[in-house]
């Protein structure tokens, strides 16, 4: 059951939410005709992705809709192309029951496929760019996937996976078709985002469009100033949550979105001064990156008004370089593929705590619970408990996250001080050592902090004295020079003992997937 609904809602809340909507979606120099011919234009398809791009083309058809490696096309093309790809689809057999994986980066193509196979009514399953072809396989039976649309730079994993696909060429051939159009229907299909899959094989986790969801958007949209007509580069992979959610919710918006196949900090850079956006999409790992490609001490410019950031934990020293460079513009969302949103930080939160997840959102509830499923009080650490209205349907293997007090499990242990949550980690992370109980983030957050370190993640490891014992994977500064004694006094120094490492590695950087999020189960491991 959603921890908000449409129907469960005052008056007061209605109002709020129309009033949010009507801040970020409506303009009141807009032509007076627009907005009714968008509505009217996606009354057909529903909240799906078809319906958002069918709306924002009757709206502003000539707007850019995607700048990408390729130039530009707009809203009225997009729009054109998506209709002639779902054409193509439906007739060879796409529909209702199908599932349709789509390998793609970032470009015009993911997005008309996106469209295209939401038009059609078929489920479709976003696939992570760094499969390699057993896990793509693997996946590929998992999810009924009976057709994967792709780049060409996949096409030997796809091949070796055996399933029905569609290369850039043909994608292309399909979209061609003039004046194609496909027939509306009542079913709409699932959207399913697999799991980082840090440990273990990727799932499947479902949704469906909801009108409850506007609950949820509602909550987002109050925390973060995101705006109609905005331009926003999403430089986060759009197979995954995050950088989805900023898609679907710029193309809501008529936004112009600038994307590329491949992250690169310093071209990122430059594209915020030639695009001038007013909103950047992120992952902290490419945050980092870009500071590190410019020492220029203000990275600021007037029209950037959001870095949005998500995805993994951004580190309050991050936070802070980031604040003190860019200006008071950034946001982190605390949540997963699960349980979407749980908490927002905004600017004034992260300057007053860096190390916060933010403040819970409109129509979002978060419990902090004990092992029994008790509430416990603020100030007190336990298991972070959510609800609302975007959480996902289940994983598609039938079975679902850990709910209590009908709230989903974040799989995360935190507290609550001042109205600001604060996540100490994974509740899989917790190491006992030595009888003593030990989260990675604590000691990780210290060693961010040292000059000579420019990375490092903490995981527990094997030890025949105390059971576990704490490793540090250290990635050091440019021309810094630190062994590992230095690393364990450091930590000596400032925290307990039992929280020393009694293993530093040093390596070239830390293993992660595409996300940012790091594969603690490979160091470990290693």
């Amino acid at each position: 059951m959603r921890g908000s609904t449409l129907s469960g809602m005052t008056i007061g809340d209605r109002l709020k939410i129309g009033a949010v909507f009507a801040r970020t979606l409506a303009t009141p120099i807009e032509r007076p005709d627009r907005l009714p011919k968008a509505l009217k234009a996606m009354a057909p398809w529903g909240s799906n992705t078809a319906g958002l791009v069918a709306g924002a083309a009757a709206r502003y058809p000539d707007r850019i809709a995607i700048h990408d490696d390729d130039g530009t096309i707009t809203y009225a093309e997009l729009w054109a192309r998506s209709q002639s790809i779902a054409q193509a689809l439906a007739a060879d057999g796409v529909g209702p029951g199908t599932g349709v994986g789509l390998l793609a980066r970032d470009h015009r193509g993911f997005v008309a496929t996106l469209t295209a196979v939401a038009a059609t009514g078929a489920d479709l399953v976003l696939l992570n760019t760094g499969f390699a072809g057993p896990q793509l396989t693997d996946v590929v039976e998992a999810e009924n996937i009976t057709l994967v649309v792709h780049d060409d730079e996949f096409t030997d994993v796809v091949a070796a996976s055996g399933v029905r696909n569609i290369d850039e060429a043909e994608l292309e051939a399909m979209a061609s078709t003039p004046d194609a159009t496909v027939a509306t229907r009542k079913e709409q299909g699932r959207v399913v985002i697999l799991t980082s899959g840090t440990t273990g094989r990727p799932k499947g986790a479902a949704r469906s469009s909801d009108p409850s969801a506007v609950v949820g958007i509602a909550a987002l949209l109050d925390r973060i100033p995101l705006r109609l007509g905005d331009t926003q580069i999403i430089a986060a992979p759009m197979f995954h949550s995050w950088g989805l959610s900023h898609l679907l919710l710029g193309l809501s918006r008529c936004s112009v979105n600038v994307v590329s196949r491949r992250f690169d900090p310093a071209a990122t850079l430059g594209r915020l001064q030639t695009h001038r956006p007013q909103v950047l999409v992120v992952v902290p790992v490419m945050l980092a990156r870009m500071l590190a490609a410019d020492d220029s001490p203000s990275l600021a410019n007037p029209e950037l008004r959001v870095i949005a950031s998500s995805g993994s934990a951004i580190g309050s020293r991050l936070t802070t370089e980031v604040l003190d460079r860019f200006g008071p513009v950034l946001y982190n969302l605390y949540g997963s593929t699960e349980v979407a949103a749980a908490t927002i930080a905004t600017p004034a939160d992260l300057q007053q705590a860096p190390n916060t997840a933010g403040r819970v959102p409109f129509g979002v509830k978060v419990e902090i619970l004990d092992d029994d499923g008790n509430p416990l009080p603020e100030g007190d650490i336990g298991r972070i408990f959510v609800g609302g209205a975007m959480r996902f349907d289940g994983y598609t293997d039938g079975n679902n996250k850990e709910q209590q007090r009908g709230l989903l499990s974040s799989g995360d242990v935190g507290y609550f001080r001042d109205g600001l949550l604060f996540v100490e980690g994974r509740d899989d992370d917790m190491i006992v050592s030595g009888g003593e109980n030990v989260f990675p983030n604590e000691v990780e957050e210290l060693l961010q902090h040292h000059d000579d370190i420019a990375d490092v993640a903490v995981v527990g490891v094997p030890d025949d004295e105390f059971g576990q014992a704490l490793a540090a994977f250290v990635v050091l500064a440019d021309g810094a020079d630190l062994d590992e004694a230095a690393v364990r006094d450091h930590v000596r120094s400032n925290l307990a003992r039992h929280k020393i490492p009694r293993q530093v590695h040093f390596l070239d950087e830390l293993p992660r997937n595409p996300t940012g999020k790091v594969l603690r189960r490979v160091l470990a491991e290693s």
